[in-house]
This record gives structure tokens, sequence and C-alpha cells, in this order.
């Protein structure tokens, strides 16, 4: 049903640009978000009417008197009465204040078991009209220790444009994530540049490059056995969800998230 509405909606559509490398598993589907993945967020967000506030950095959580209170980098505390935690399993281990004696040492062993593979991501942005010569939209890389992935990213999504410069984004290897983790960025850029030339030798000069540290990409090893997430705290609630507590893809995160929506619903 969410893949049925989603479709509706236009927010996804059917892969039909070709990838070369792609494994294809029997009976399974791939899709585009013509917008982004984070169209997908933003249509859920709207669609609950919630009112979202984006770049808070919380810090710790505590009770005080019935309700949680939140801390985060700037601004006062804020109290909720329920709380649920999706960021990667590392960083929920990595909060200050109750929380910290509030996870029981069962549940502190499992969520220390999960563990994430670690990529860099490169785009590179073209003005309007520049031509890129090459015969697919995606390619997986096999034999290159330095790149895994690479995506014409407009020509992925079928949203070719003349007004629109093409864009490509790469990802590293799950080797070289690891390698390079705490490497210089300039550096590792410039690594990551390096191998592309050698891949994709006609590639023009870019207009611009954005550079992202993925810390943690994709789920390796989940939380154990685990019904999609975790109640750590029951009056007032706190749990927590998300891929560490299933798996890294769009099933995953759904499965997630209805399990918490089940154990939430009571509290409310």
């Amino acid at each position: 049903s969410f893949y049925e509405e989603l479709l509706s909606q236009g927010i996804l559509k059917p892969l039909t640009a070709p990838v070369e490398g792609l494994v294809v598993r029997e009976g399974s589907c791939n899709y585009v978000t013509p917008q982004g993945i984070s169209s997908v967020v933003k249509y859920y967000l709207k669609q609950s009417g919630a009112d979202v506030s984006y770049e808070q950095h919380v810090t710790h959580i505590s009770l005080r008197d019935g309700k949680w209170e939140v801390s985060r980098k700037a601004g006062p505390p804020e109290q909720f009465d329920v709380v649920i935690l999706t960021m990667p399993v590392p960083q929920i281990l990595q909060l200050q204040g109750d929380i910290v004696n509030l996870i029981n040492e069962s549940q502190k062993q499992q969520l220390e078991c999960v563990s994430y593979s670690s990529r860099y991501a490169l785009g590179l942005f073209y003005e309007a009209g520049t031509g890129l010569a090459v015969p697919w939209a995606a390619q997986y890389i096999a034999d290159n220790p330095c790149i895994r992935f690479i995506s014409i990213d407009n020509k992925k999504r079928n949203i070719e444009s003349p007004e629109i410069g093409p864009s490509i984004v790469v990802h590293t290897t799950v080797t070289f994530g690891s390698e390079h983790l705490h490497s210089d960025p300039a550096e590792v850029q410039e690594l990551i540049l390096s191998h592309l030339q050698r891949i994709v030798p006609s590639l023009p000069k870019p207009s611009s490059i954005k550079f992202q540290k993925w810390r943690y990409s994709q789920v390796t090893r989940a939380v154990p056995n685990c019904p999609g997430q975790m109640i750590l705290h029951t009056q007032p609630l706190l749990i927590c969800g998300g891929d560490g507590f299933t798996r890294s893809n769009f099933d995953g995160c759904i499965e997630s998230a209805m399990s918490l929506a089940e154990a939430v619903k009571p509290h409310l």
C-alpha cells in the first residue's frame, strides 16, 4: 500500500534508466524518486500535519516530573510526553542524562552489537547544457578500490531537461570508507576525483562539488531478533527504532516505522 500511494502521487517511479552492474533479485522491483529520497520523508511529514523543527542537535534526555526533558546544543531544553529516537544506534548510546542509566544491561549489549558501514559521497554539478557522453544512467563498479557506484543523477531519475544542468553522484566502497574514516577531507576528495577521472576520462570539469562523509551509511549488523523497535522506558514512553532495528532498505524502514507506530499508539 505504501508503494501504491507513493507511485500514485508521482513520488516514486519505476526505474527505467540503464544501470550497469545492477544485481537484479528475482521478484524484486526497483524504483527512483525523481525529486530525491527526501521527497518521501517530506510527503509523510506533510500528511502528518506535524510541526517540524530541523537542525536540533539533541545532547541529553532526562526524566523531569513524569515527562522527558530533552536538551540540545543550542536553545533551552523542552519537555515531551513521548520520545522516539531513530538516529543511528551509536548516536543513541552517545546521549547523556538519565537515559544512560535507563538502558538496561541486556539492551545495552544488543545496541552495542549494531554496526554500520561508512562511505564518502561526492556530488558533481554542471552548468545547463553540459553534455556527459556516457551510455549508462548509473553504474556499479566491481574492481575499483575507491569507487563503488556512479550515477548520472538526472538521467537515473529520468528528469533530463535543457534548463537543468546534469549532476553526478559518486559513492565510495565500504573498504575505502573505513580506511579513510579519519583522513583529511580535501585529500579524500582529490583521491575520489582521480579515480573517477580514470573510470570516466571523458568527464568535463564540474562547476561545483559537494563532498559528504557518510559516517553511518548502511547497517551491516542490526539489533538481533528485534521486532523493529526497542522500548527503553514505558511511563513516560522512550522508544527507539529505525533501520538499525531491521535493515537498510525502504522495506526495512517501513517495517520499523509500523512497529514504532503500534507501540506508540497506546500512549497517545
